[in-house]
């Protein structure tokens, strides 16, 4: 089952209805100002936002029409290369497809032996149920209305394989045990007594089965497993072809042989960084600061590199005799392809496609949030070299972290919630993850003090990975909590928060941030500048659309020396700035 399935909605009014034709003007010729644009986002994420004109009072007390960003002018006559502002108008699964496949139902858990009313442990009976429809093909499994506990992990470890409760209010999966208890201790391969289930691992866990099988028993046997796309034996990958010189942004590209790459491949273009640290360079922004820095001194982040950037291929023209060739792209290039990083597409390790979750609440038992870095694994849903998967209508409640994605990419994350007693990483995503869509998200006000030592952080992003966005989010508390180890290119809009977290990351991760991180329409309701307002932080970024805010608890400063050549537009005007969703907007760009 694949691309022909028929398709469901996602609960709520569809991106191009959205947009309307406010900003498929602003996208199409946005040099005009004065364009009628969306009404305010709801304060409650997942309602629809209504199509319309919003006018905003003037400083005369009359009311005057919102004028389009200059920003956003500039960006709509260079899309794929603008230096501030990535274009991640295809994040998502299935490039952000408004729609998630609809597969068949193909078995109730019940049929397997499950009770729904919490007098036995249910997950024998669920995890039966989902290998069987992955055995079978792929399907639907559903679970009716009810309380089933869980005294083991939910594993989906199949494509194409959904597991679909009632909805978040009707189907509650109670879970007993934590992963610490269920596998093992899962060490830090940088020593220490730091558990790795603080940033792992899932009570609901899509990642294929090979690469579960290959975890689970690395963890017993006290063995760091290399969580990234190709595992701890990354030169065993086989190359497909050599890659030719491309620009960020391109969607074709030339290849050496094309004789081995296909319509609709799951490939994996890897760059490898050279002695002088180019690669990094060149993701940071480039220039006399990244040229500077020490990049020998981060040996964590170079730990990170090659970067691995999974992408399906779309077309493909072969050379004469099976030689040369040129490939088209599912998305546009995410950086420079140049001959000394020794460009090429391999193959990776089998991903797990087209699964999803829905319609169902995770609960763990109530336990107090251990201290940081010792979390024990009460985690919720967790994707793990998954592409094309999601989870919609899904709330974790009490967890230690709660929505992960791990060496996962093109994946969805739509109307999910974290509430309960609060969590370390409500929202994490690291190990080169890339293409991702977190929409609709809420982060609940904790229910319960923060205990002595704990930390919280918000939505995270770490590990090289690239392209993500955060859109239409609600955050009672937390941060946007960029955890070093250089990601770049990710984007945060329409976005409420209570400003009230901390980023981590270790000093020998490397700088918080890369080239190309954009803020737009962030209403901060505590004052607290962190994070939050990058302009004097991150190089080639943008804050726009922010509310005033003013330095307090963490400050950073500069990772790179220099002009930053960041950019700031209607500070303390998030009612103001136009377009009000800046990866809404760019779904009108292609």
């Amino acid at each position: 089952m694949g691309y022909g399935q028929e398709q469901q909605g996602r609960g709520q009014v569809g991106r191009r209805t959205l947009l309307g034709g406010a900003v498929a003007v602003a996208a199409a010729g946005a040099m005009a100002t004065g364009a009628p644009t969306a009404t305010a986002a709801p304060a409650v994420p997942g309602a629809p936002t209504v199509p319309g004109a919003l006018t905003v009072p003037g400083p005369s007390g009359t009311s005057r029409p919102p004028r389009t960003s200059a920003l956003w002018r500039e960006f709509a006559e260079s899309p794929y290369t603008h230096p501030q502002i990535p274009y991640v108008g295809k994040a998502g699964q299935r490039a952000g497809a408004d729609r998630f496949p609809r597969h068949r139902v193909v078995a109730d858990v019940r049929a397997y032996g499950a009770k729904g009313d919490g007098s036995v442990d249910d997950a024998p009976a669920i995890n039966r149920a989902l290998a069987a429809a992955g055995e079978r093909g792929g399907g639907t499994v559903t679970i009716p209305p009810g309380t089933y506990r869980i005294d083991d992990a939910i594993r989906i470890g199949h494509s194409d394989v959904v597991l679909r409760g009632a909805g978040s209010g009707r189907t509650k999966l109670y879970a007993t045990k934590n992963l610490t208890e269920l596998i093992g201790p899962y060490g830090s391969r940088y020593g220490g007594d730091k558990s790795s289930w603080s940033w792992a691992g899932g009570l609901i866990w899509l990642c294929p089965q090979g690469r579960w099988d290959t975890l689970t028993t690395a963890i017993k046997e006290r063995a760091w497993p290399f969580e990234g796309w190709t595992g701890n034996k990354r030169d065993e990958w086989r190359t497909l072809t050599g890659v030719g010189r491309a620009r960020r942004g391109d969607r074709s590209v030339t290849v050496q042989d094309a004789s081995k790459l296909k319509r609709g491949q799951l490939v994996l273009l890897r760059l490898v960084d050279d002695t002088d640290h180019t690669l990094l360079e060149h993701m940071a922004g480039g220039g006399p600061g990244t040229e500077a820095y020490d990049w020998d001194a981060m040996t964590k982040l170079t730990s990170y590199v090659p970067y691995e950037w999974p992408v399906r291929v779309t077309a493909v023209r072969g050379g004469k005799g099976g030689k040369g060739g040129k490939v088209t792209l599912e998305r546009p290039l995410p950086l420079d392809i140049r001959p000394e990083w020794d460009p090429r597409f391999t193959t990776l390790v089998t991903p797990l496609t087209g699964s999803g979750v829905e319609g169902l609440t995770l609960e763990a038992v109530e336990t107090p949030q251990s201290p940081h870095l010792l979390d024990k694994g009460y985690n919720g849903v967790a994707f793990q070299c998954a592409y094309d998967c999601w989870a919609d209508d899904v709330v974790v409640r009490h967890v230690d972290n709660g929505f992960g994605l791990i060496a996962a990419s093109a994946c969805t994350l739509s109307r999910t919630r974290v509430a309960g007693r609060g969590a370390h990483h409500p929202y994490y995503c690291r190990e080169g993850s890339h293409d991702n869509l977190i929409e609709d998200f809420v982060i609940e006000r904790r229910t319960v003090p923060a205990p002595a030592g704990t930390q919280l952080h918000g939505i995270n992003v770490e590990g090289l990975s690239s392209y993500n966005v955060w859109s239409r989010g609600l955050m009672e508390m937390g941060t946007f909590d960029t955890h070093r180890g250089m990601p770049f290119a990710n984007v945060r809009t329409e976005i409420t928060v209570t400003n009230d977290g901390r980023h981590g990351g270790d000093a020998i991760a490397g700088p918080l941030y890369g080239a190309r991180f954009t803020h737009w329409n962030v209403t901060v309701t505590n004052e607290r500048a962190g994070l939050i307002k990058i302009d004097e932080i991150a190089p080639y970024s943008v804050t726009a659309g922010i509310s005033e805010v003013r330095e307090f608890d963490q400050i950073d400063v500069p990772d790179f020396t220099g002009e930053l050549h960041a950019r700031l537009e209607a500070y303390g005007r998030p009612e103001d700035i136009r377009p009000r969703n800046l990866y809404e907007a760019q779904r009108g760009v292609d």
